[in-house]
Formats: structure tokens, C-alpha cells, sequence
């Protein structure tokens, strides 16, 4: 039989005894709590019913402590109008204090004109199980975010980019399958500032098929361990994911930032002027996998925060129309490893795909990537760090004829290997302060047309033309 003992295990859980049926001369009994721990007190070979009676236990212990709360058990309406703060935390934290748990959001427009905090343990989920696409408010006839599904509507601290994120993930805890959308925001003006959409912090915090529909700022991925992203789409407008702070190793996959919701003049000007689709500071061994935006100021950001600066391993980035695609403030000496990327820049003041600035004193190493535009020069290299190109193709620089090369390299130590030149102007250009250049084995289209007032070691063999 089953039978509640009167008595409450130190950690405030319900005790369960299951007793069965004499043995010969010997009793079996066993205790369960949530999570199921059997302790058995003398041990005969266990019967059918024995097991039976232990399968029966396992399943009363489960009901005593559940492990899904619905938002609605907790009075959020979901009707786009009335506050649901208060509700959706009251579930967030119901499910911390049962030790952990899925908080469910059902289809809704859930409004919030505060923020939540997600406890350790603990997964705030909608109905998506794919990351959707709301593009009705650009496009007439396509879904709008307010349409189907769960919708987030957030809207405090408009003007105060400073102020909390809306939704801060902490120890082991996930955003899944939801739409973060903030109605203030308007389609034809430039942006209204806000705090991050979401803040990762702990270990293991994860954000999975999110749409990320218009936020000023999206994911502040910074101060936190091995934290996931994975399946998240939309349009950030300031600033897409900022990583920093990451002492072991992060991940962002399949990751697209598109103008789905807005591509207005005023709006989408500011965005090319002022938005910046990743950032990356300090981050260990950081993993990114199949990323892409389009229509930023730069997409591709590594920067020196005081905690340091990043290496890592970026496979399939993307980035078309950014004023620029990649801007390397700096790097570390064991390197950014940037492969299979495709980079278009043909607007802005001096559209280029790579700017190595010259603070830069680490690696990167940019193999098998494709760069078109039309562009003004594919790279403008400077600083004394390490630059190197290896299998990738170049086309549709110098736009307005003007005798720009390809790669202008001012400074610094780059590597040219394996590339094609796929237009009939000038390859490369080496400036005085350029300390080492290997250019080597490479295809241009008519004559080989390096510049070369290197006052260092320069080797240049092998190259090939029509």
C-alpha cells in the first residue's frame, strides 16, 4: 500500500512510504521524495507487486511535486492590454521553489510594462517550437507579431538604455519559443532606446527559437558561462548579441538579423548609421555558427573591453549591405578563425568588407570567404598584429575606378594565399610600416599589380594571371 508519512524531509518536500506485502519474514519499504530517491530497508528479492508498488510510488511523488506551471494558473490574461508582470513572475518563481521547472506561456499577446527575472533552474516557454517570422507589419498580408503564437509586448524604460534588461536568465534557466516585441517603437522614425531584451547571466543560460522582433537592444550575452543561442531571429536595432566576460566556452548558432519588421528610410538609415549586429570582447574559445545580418552599420565587431578580448572559431558568418562587415579593433594572439563567410558592402561613406584598425595586435585568420560588393576595397589592414587570407575570392572593388586596391595593408603582417582576384585592377598594396608579407599562389585576373613600399620582408611568388 501507499501510504503519506506525516513528516517533511529538510528540504520542505513531501515524504512518500510505500510499503508492500510481507516477504516470507521479511518487510520491504521504501521512501520517495521529489526527485524520487529509494532507500530500501532490507533488501529480499524484489516481487512483481514489489515493483509494481515502486512504480505506483514514483508516480504519487511526481503529482506532489509538478514540474509545468501554466502563466494562466497565475492570473496573466494574455489580452495585450492588461499587466502581466506580476503574474508570469508569481509562476517563474512557484517553479524555482518546486526545485525547478517549465513555465508555459499559451498563445496570447502577454503586455508588460515591467521586467522578469528567470530563476536558476527554470524555463520560460511559448508554443514555438521553430523561430518564427512576423514580417505583416512590413509587408501587408504576412503574419503580424501581435497575429498568433506567444507574444511578448514590452515596453518599460523607453528612453533609458540603462536601465534593467527585460528578461534576465540566470543559472541553468532558457527563453524558448516566444516573440519579444516592443509596439512603441515606430516603423518610420529613428529608434527609441531601450535596455537589452534579454540578459544572460550564471552558467549554462540558454535562448532558443526567440524572435527578436524590433529591440533596441537584443542579447547581452556577457558575464556568464557557456551560455547558448541558438535559433533566434529578427531586427535588433542598435545592437544584435554582445558577448563579454566569457571564461568558458559560448555558443551562438543559426542566428539571422533581418529588416522583417521595418525597412522605412528614416528607420533603416539610422540602423546603417548607428547598428552594430555582433559585438565580441572577452570571450574564451567562443563558438559561432551559421550567423547573418544585413543592413548594419558593421556586423561583425571585435573589441577590447577591460575584461580582454576574444578568440574563437566563426563558421558561415554572413553580412550584406553593412557600411562594413567585419571591424577588428583587436583580437587575441591565438586568434579569430573566420571561415566559409560571405561579406557584401556597397553603401556608406567608404563601403568596405574588413577594417583591421590599427590598435590591433592579435590574429585572424579569414579562410575560404567570399567578399562582392560593389565595394570601395575589400580590406583596409592596419596595426601590428597578424592578417592572413587563405582560399577566398574577391570581387567588385575599386567602384568608382579609381585605382584602389583590393587589400591595402598599411601596416601590420599579412598573409595572401591561395586567393583569386576576379577583376582587372590592382590586388595589393603595401605601405611602408608593413613589418611581413607572404603573397603567394594566387589568381588575378590580366597582370599581377602589387604595390610594395614595405621597408620589411616581403615574399611574393607564384602568383598567376591571365
Amino acid at each position: 500500500m501507499v501510504t503519506e508519512a506525516s513528516g517533511i524531509t529538510a528540504g520542505g518536500r513531501r515524504r512518500v512510504t510505500a510499503e508492500a506485502p510481507e516477504a516470507g519474514n521479511s518487510r520491504w519499504i521504501s521512501s520517495f521524495t521529489f526527485p524520487i530517491v529509494a532507500e530500501v530497508m532490507t533488501t529480499p528479492k524484489l516481487t512483481s507487486v514489489q515493483v509494481v508498488c515502486c512504480l505506483l510510488v514514483a508516480s504519487v511523488a511526481a503529482l506532489a511535486a509538478p514540474d509545468a506551471f501554466s502563466v494562466r494558473d497565475f492570473g496573466a490574461k494574455g489580452d495585450g492590454k492588461t499587466d502581466d508582470t506580476a503574474a508570469f513572475q508569481k509562476a517563474l518563481d512557484a517553479a524555482a521553489q518546486a526545485g525547478g521547472g517549465t513555465v508555459h506561456a499559451p498563445r496570447g499577446n502577454y503586455f508588460f510594462a515591467g521586467h522578469l527575472n528567470v530563476p536558476k533552474g527554470v524555463t520560460l516557454e511559448g508554443i514555438w517550437q521553430s523561430v518564427p517570422a512576423h514580417n505583416g507589419i512590413r509587408d501587408a498580408g504576412l503574419p503580424k507579431p501581435t497575429d498568433d503564437g506567444t507574444t511578448f509586448l514590452v515596453t518599460e524604460n523607453a528612453g533609458k538604455e540603462d536601465g534593467p534588461p527585460f528578461l534576465t536568465l540566470n543559472h541553468n534557466s532558457t527563453l524558448k519559443g516566444v516573440v519579444l516585441y516592443y509596439p512603441e517603437q515606430n516603423t518610420a522614425d529613428a529608434p527609441k532606446a531601450y535596455p537589452y531584451a534579454i540578459a544572460m547571466r550564471g552558467k549554462n543560460p540558454a535562448v532558443l527559437q526567440v524572435e527578436l522582433l524590433n529591440p533596441y537592444n537584443g542579447i547581452d550575452a556577457s558575464q556568464n558561462e557557456r551560455h547558448l543561442i541558438r535559433d533566434v531571429q529578427g531586427q535588433p536595432l542598435r545592437r544584435g548579441i554582445f558577448v563579454d566576460a566569457i571564461y568558458d566556452i559560448g555558443r551562438i548558432e543559426n542566428v539571422h538579423f533581418n529588416p522583417w519588421w521595418s525597412t522605412k528610410p528614416k528607420l533603416l538609415e539610422w540602423q546603417q548609421q548607428n547598428g552594430e549586429a555582433f559585438i565580441f570582447g572577452r570571450a574564451d574559445w567562443q563558438y559561432v555558427f551559421n550567423t547573418f545580418c544585413f543592413g548594419y552599420n558593421v556586423g561583425y565587431k571585435f573589441i577590447k573591453t577591460r575584461a580582454g578580448v576574444c578568440n574563437g572559431n566563426f563558421l558561415g558568418l554572413g553580412a550584406d549591405d553593412c557600411f562594413t562587415a567585419v571591424v577588428v579593433e583587436e583580437s587575441a594572439p591565438f586568434g579569430l578563425l573566420i571561415s566559409n563567410g560571405e561579406f557584401v558592402s556597397f553603401h556608406g561613406p567608404d563601403p568596405t568588407m574588413v577594417e583591421v584598425k590599427a590598435s590591433h595586435s592579435g590574429s585572424v585568420r579569414f579562410v575560404n570567404c567570399a567578399y562582392w560588393g560593389p565595394c570601395n576595397q575589400i580590406a583596409r589592414i592596419a596595426g601590428k598584429g597578424t592578417v592572413g587570407f587563405s582560399d577566398c575570392t574577391f570581387v567588385q572593388w575599386d567602384r568608382k575606378n579609381e585605382g584602389r586596391p583590393a587589400l591595402r595593408v598599411e601596416s601590420g603582417s599579412v598573409l595572401v594565399r591561395g586567393c583569386e582576384f576576379r577583376e582587372n585592377k590592382a590586388q595589393i598594396e603595401l605601405g611602408e610600416a608593413v613589418r611581413r608579407a607572404v603573397i603567394t599562389g594566387n589568381l588575378v585576373r590580366g597582370k599581377l599589380r602589387v604595390t610594395n613600399q614595405s621597408k620589411g620582408q616581403v615574399s611574393l611568388n607564384d602568383n598567376v594571371g591571365d
